[in-house]
């Protein structure tokens, strides 16, 4: 027993770890040591069907062994699927015959064999009678239909494009605010610069999106609000005036569904503006405000001003009267456990599918909401609309979120930030980034990952382009690793024309729309990169096997497969041209899916510094 390393083994019954994939299968991972155990045997059977015990071993014919079961139980080996720095992870698909079943793991290591159950680890090799102690098997009780993660399948097959809309177009100068500037006037653009982008003018550029090949816009919140980001919702029920009224985004919706658009907008429901009527009503009135239950007050008087800018705090100190979004004034946070909060905001996700038939909410800050409001919330919107999709704003693993009950999605910045340290800041080497992508791969059901909201940028982070530090041949990498990478990828405004831009606010740069200052060859590559993957369902699979990660030159090849397609994706991340010999696919002929060249690989392939290949046998 000495032999495992017994503290990094894990598994969680009713978890991530085992969960219904579908109303006749279980999908079972298990975690250990990396490199500590060279086999795992799974065994199960249904809890009130076991057989006999046997008094001797049973031959297993796939694994010419013998093994110890129960009459009526099987046995098969799991996959060792992916491997991190610290863990290898497991995992293998059964289908219990009953739709329930008690199952064991046998760690299995030289001579050594240890049966990990549910209540203790026992070594079976020399005290083989405790391993038929079905008590100490794990149980799946039952497979429930309405528990199984579900999400529209539409999301399998939507290239999400991000619009912050005061910086996209201005198609209607008649509803520009005062001192609005010239576009494109400024390229330092701060949070207080209005430049009149607008709803009219996201529908004079509809065409344009639908050629890029996306099928999906996302706009962050359009709703009431003093602000440039409109994260400080004053009349959730009214589009702001300066990008225009509720017939403008029918008609916007209308035209993108013309075209195969989905929309979806944003939701602030933790937060609203300090110049939300509840608030306001709560700062003059005090204690006596039929709304002060409606936020999270914790001394009165409130506030004496009129502007949260200089806002007083408690007592001089540190401290704001009220919860906020990050100890901003201007966004005192709802109280979503009030009864009348929750009806509130309930109507309003209602309200806009029903009126404009959207198609997603997009969840500001959705992790600092209560679940209890989230379970509401997606019932609600599952009633107003068949398909609907909800992704939260979660930046961490977000589990405890994407139940069958809550969202169907998250923005998964667990997949952006490994990309943008390997291929954007060259901080880590192929092979950690091989390990931090295999960590986000195990961290979701598979039946979930089809779902989350993969980017390399948006209106919160550094611009791809300026990581890459406005080389753009790397940030092409980051583009192909996100395409042929599984679930709903969504490209922020402007990236495909090279847009670049820092941290908040300078990622929030006018769109360019002059075609000689576009970088016209970006939109050629995107547009190319985004057909490839709809036209070929291993871009969009889940898993990718590794098949080769060089630290020296830096270089990773990744095979995806799915319907009796396998293609294989080099990333050459070095200045200097890469020789490669893949050998998988040596004296093959193979398919350049990019170029359409056909090569012959009886000879190494070359690729160009920054550059990449996608080969399809």
């Amino acid at each position: 027993m000495l032999t495992f390393n017994l503290a990094a083994v894990y598994h969680e019954a009713k978890s991530k770890y085992a969960y219904a994939y579908d109303s006749k299968t279980v999908h079972i991972k298990i975690r250990t040591a990396k490199d500590d155990v060279e086999k795992i045997r799974f065994i199960f059977g249904d809890p009130f069907n076991w057989g006999k015990k046997q008094n001797k071993d049973v031959f297993d014919k796939d694994t010419n062994e013998y093994v110890w079961l129960y009459e009526g139980s099987e046995s098969m080996y799991m996959l060792k699927e992916y491997t991190t720095d610290l863990y290898d992870y497991w995992f293998i698909s059964v289908k219990p015959k009953y739709r329930r079943m008690k199952y064991i793991f046998v760690l299995e290591k030289q001579e050594d064999k240890l049966a990990f159950g549910c209540r203790t680890i026992v070594d079976i090799v020399h005290d083989h009678k405790k391993a038929y102690d079905l008590f100490n098997y794990f149980n799946f009780p039952f497979i429930n239909e309405i528990d199984i993660f579900k999400g529209p399948e539409w999301v399998k097959d939507t290239i999400w494009y991000q619009i912050f809309p005061e910086r996209f177009c201005n198609g209607n100068k008649e509803n520009d605010p005062q001192n609005t500037l010239p576009w494109n006037s400024i390229d330092k653009v701060t949070n207080d610069m209005f430049f009149g982008g607008d709803l009219q003018g996201v529908i004079e550029k509809l065409d344009y999106i639908k050629d890029l090949g996306a099928n999906g816009i996302y706009f962050t919140p359009l709703f009431r609000s003093p602000s440039i980001h409109k994260y400080d919702t004053t009349d959730y029920f009214e589009i702001d005036p300066q990008f225009g009224d509720l017939k403008t985004i029918k008609i916007l919706i209308t035209e993108a569904h013309k075209r195969g658009i989905k929309v979806m907008l944003d939701a602030v429901f933790n937060h609203s503006g300090f110049y939300h009527p509840f608030f306001k009503d709560v700062l003059k009135n005090g204690e006596a405000s039929q709304y002060k239950d409606y936020f999270h007050i914790k001394k009165y008087p409130v506030y004496e001003g009129t502007t949260p800018i200089g806002f007083k705090f408690i007592d001089g100190q540190n401290e704001l009267n009220f919860d906020t979004f990050a100890f901003t004034p201007a966004m005192p946070k709802w109280n979503t456990e009030n009864p009348e909060v929750i009806e509130y905001l309930l109507h309003v996700g209602e309200y806009w599918i029903k009126e404009c038939d959207i198609d997603a909410w997009r969840l500001d800050v959705s992790n600092e909401v209560d679940h209890a409001f989230w379970k509401k919330f997606r019932k609600t919107c599952d009633q107003a609309k068949a398909d609907f999709f909800i992704v939260g704003e979660n930046w961490d693993d977000s589990t405890p979120w994407l139940q069958p009950d809550q969202m169907s999605s998250v923005m998964n910045y667990q997949f952006t930030f490994p990309v943008l340290d390997y291929i954007g800041r060259d901080a880590i080497k192929a092979s950690k980034f091989k390990q931090l992508v295999s960590k986000v791969l195990s961290v979701y059901p598979k039946n979930v990952s089809p779902y989350l909201f993969n980017l390399l940028d948006s209106h919160d982070t550094t611009r791809i382009l300026t990581v890459c530090d406005n080389n753009k041949l790397k940030a092409k990498l980051a583009y192909v690793f996100l395409l042929s990478y599984g679930g709903t990828p969504s490209i922020y405004y402007g990236g495909e024309v090279a847009l670049a831009g820092g941290h908040d606010p300078d990622n929030r740069r006018c769109m360019i729309w002059d075609e000689e200052t576009q970088d016209l060859d970006m939109f050629k590559f995107m547009k190319k990169l985004i057909e490839l993957r709809k036209n070929h369902p291993a871009f969009k699979s889940i898993d990718l096997s590794w098949i080769d990660t060089n630290d020296e030159t830096n270089h990773i090849v990744y095979k995806k497969q799915a319907e009796n397609e396998t293609i294989y994706i080099v990333l050459n991340n070095q200045n200097q041209k890469l020789n490669l010999l893949i050998d998988e696919l040596k004296n093959e002929l193979v398919v350049n899916l990019y170029t359409n060249e056909v090569i012959d690989l009886t000879k190494t392939i070359e690729i160009d510094a920054y550059d990449f290949i996608i080969l399809k046998r």
